[in-house]
């Protein structure tokens, strides 16, 4: 899935997902999901500044209103609080770095743990996530034991950088210039945060 975890969409799509999989019938565990990063707004700094103002300037005037209200109706459907008056533009690039390093660690289980735990603190809570405290506060709560670095010493230097890279370029590779976008068996790309019956009858498709 690549995804930015300031994308609202993205955090719905998550939650459609997990539905989708439940209509399947097939257990969670199953089915392995890896986050893959994407940037939305690739300047935007680890400073925080005003969402409002920076969507406004890309969209045009009233955008910021007419965007937040409709997320936040199909928010309540999917059970997310986006409060989106608390939510900053903060860069992206040290949690993208941190999911890959709780892939490394923990596999599917532990990134997904961290994907919610992030885009939780960001929508719902207002919280800085490109504050090195934060992040690091956010891993241990999802529970991430790691073996080797712990999160602090990746977020201290450049580890997982590669990785980041890896997976931008390999979303121009395939086309993607909006998230989510779900790309199945690294063959067929599903974009969008479909509705979970859809996502339900793509992924059987896909299947067969």
């Amino acid at each position: 899935m690549w995804s930015d975890v300031v994308c609202p969409w993205c955090y719905l799509g998550k939650r459609r997902l997990e539905q989708a999989i439940e209509l399947l019938g097939a257990d969670p565990g199953d089915v392995e999901v890896r986050w893959r990063a994407f940037q939305l707004d690739p300047r935007a700094t680890a400073t925080p500044g005003d969402l409002r103002t920076a969507l406004e300037r890309k969209y045009g005037s009233g955008a910021f209103d007419v965007m937040t209200q409709r997320l936040g109706a199909l928010g309540t459907v999917e059970g997310i609080d986006y409060r989106f008056d608390r939510a900053l533009r903060v860069g992206t690039a040290d949690a993208h770095r941190l999911m890959a390093w709780a892939w490394a660690e923990g596999g599917a289980a532990a990134q997904g743990r961290l994907a919610e735990a992030l885009f939780a603190a960001y929508f719902t809570d207002g919280a800085n996530i490109a504050d090195h405290a934060t992040l690091v506060r956010l891993a241990d709560e999802a529970g991430i034991v790691a073996e080797g670095p712990d999160a602090a010493t990746v977020l201290e230097g450049d580890a997982y950088r590669a990785e980041v890279d890896a997976d931008l370029a390999a979303a121009a590779e395939r086309g993607i210039t909006g998230v989510p976008a779900f790309v199945v068996a690294d063959s067929f790309v599903i974009p969008g945060a479909q509705e979970p019956e859809t996502l339900a009858r793509l992924l059987r498709r896909v299947a067969a």
